[in-house]
Formats: structure tokens, C-alpha cells, sequence
């Protein structure tokens, strides 16, 4: 989250707005962002209702959930998604970026 945090407002330059979602509950959550004073939304999923949504895996044996990251425009549709392999298989903000850009 680190890498989105650095790069909050090129995001925000694309007309984007990014919106962590994780499995802790919602005290958890605000207590993170809090801590770590992360810019962006961040959404508890504890009962996994948009992971099942989205089609995010979970691997017991990988500790969890899988990373993904999808592009949603505002007419809710997904123009981009990708479900990494592992917690190494995550995008860069500068491939976002130009998806983003492409797409507007």
C-alpha cells in the first residue's frame, strides 16, 4: 500500500480514486489507516462479499488472499483486473497509470 500511497495524487491527476479492500474488520481497518495515515479509502471485506464479487482467490497454504487489482470505471463496469500469483505479483503504479490514461 506503500507504493499506492507514493503515487495518491497521479492517481487522483487521472480522475481515479483507489479503494484498498481487505479481510479485517472495520476497527482493524481504521486503525491501519490511522497507523500508516494512508490517503485513500480503505473497505473491510471480513465476510469476503467483494472478493467473491470480483473473483479474488484465496490460497490457505499462501496465507490468504491473493493480490488483485482492477480498474472499475464510474458506470461500475471493469475495464482492468489482474489477480497476481503472490504478494510479488502486484502491478506497478506506473502500469495503472497508463491503463488509466488510456481509458480516459
Amino acid at each position: 500500500m506503500a507504493q499506492l500511497r507514493q503515487d495518491y495524487k497521479l492517481f487522483q491527476a487521472q480522475d481515479a480514486e483507489i479503494i484498498a479492500v481487505g479481510p479485517e474488520n472495520a476497527q482493524a481497518f481504521k486503525a491501519y489507516w490511522a497507523e500508516h495515515q494512508l490517503p485513500f479509502v480503505g473497505l473491510p471485506d471480513p465476510k469476503h462479499t467483494i472478493l467473491k464479487r470480483y473473483g479474488q482467490e484465496v490460497k490457505i497454504f499462501k496465507l490468504g488472499r491473493m493480490p488483485a487489482q482492477s480498474i472499475i470505471d464510474k458506470n461500475g463496469q471493469v475495464r482492468y483486473i489482474h489477480y497476481g500469483r503472490g504478494m510479488q505479483d502486484i502491478p506497478e503504479n506506473a502500469e495503472l497509470l497508463q491503463i488509466l490514461g488510456e481509458l480516459n
